[in-house]
């Protein structure tokens, strides 16, 4: 796998200022925030997870890095049950700007926690919660966890004392969160196809390629290849 050298995008002081920023905007003009990957990718993710996850099958889906909410409320205008969907990201104002939108979208059904999920348990889906059960009792209760450039930024995070990035723990830390046979959808720009494989397909995470999505191709110095690669796997415990 590309092995990234740390950068300010894998900082968390980062992400705060760049939310801190986006909610003031929200807050003068209205302006919801960028759409990191642009729209297309919000679209082809959807459709996706339309033709996959269908909405009669009522899954809980849970974004990684929801920053403010753009692909979940895109689900949920597709028909996704609000109280179905939920954001986690380690960005305290990236959490309060999602909220903010909700609002304005009559979408507060959906649910946003600052949560950073490489080292704290994930909040588990409203429907899954019941008496007498821990966090870590109900962490593998999703049916889908959407990934649309988070991974890019932990990749770029500082490297541990024995030189290990911390995007190493992202696999096995997404398929605890997975009830068997949900899905990881991953939009990465960083990444190639092969390359995400390599990471998530293998016996201790339970991740098997599923399908990719296509982007538009481009063509520099006499090679083609997308800026985007859109991977999915699903949990599968096989024999």
């Amino acid at each position: 796998m590309t092995e990234f050298e740390p950068s300010k995008l894998g900082t968390r002081a980062h992400w705060d200022d760049v939310y801190e920023k986006e909610v003031a905007n929200f807050e003068e003009t209205g302006d919801e925030g960028e759409i990191w990957f642009g729209e297309d990718c919000v679209e082809k993710m959807v459709d996706w997870t339309l033709e996959n996850v269908p909405i009669p099958s009522h899954p809980q889906i849970l974004e990684i890095g929801s920053g403010n909410g753009t692909l979940l409320f895109a689900l949920r205008d597709a028909g996704y049950a609000a109280p179905h969907l939920s954001g986690i990201d380690y960005s305290p104002d990236a959490v309060r700007l999602a909220r903010m939108v909700a609002q304005t979208r009559n979408s507060e059904q959906i649910t946003f926690h600052v949560c950073d999920f490489l080292s704290e348990p994930a909040p588990p889906p409203a429907a899954a919660v019941s008496g007498g059960q821990s966090l870590d009792d109900l962490e593998g209760s999703w049916d889908l966890l959407l990934d649309k450039g988070t991974y890019d930024a932990i990749a770029l995070g500082e490297k541990d004392g024995s030189g290990s990035s911390p995007v190493a723990a992202y696999p096995v830390r997404a398929s605890k969160l997975l009830r068997e046979n949900g899905y990881l959808l991953i939009t990465s720009c960083n990444f190639t196809e092969d390359e995400l494989r390599a990471s998530f397909v293998n016996p201790e995470t339970n991740f098997h390629f599923h399908s990719h999505v296509k982007h538009p191709s481009i063509s520099f110095g006499g090679q083609s290849g997308s800026v985007y690669t859109t991977v999915a796997f699903k949990k599968e415990i096989l024999g």
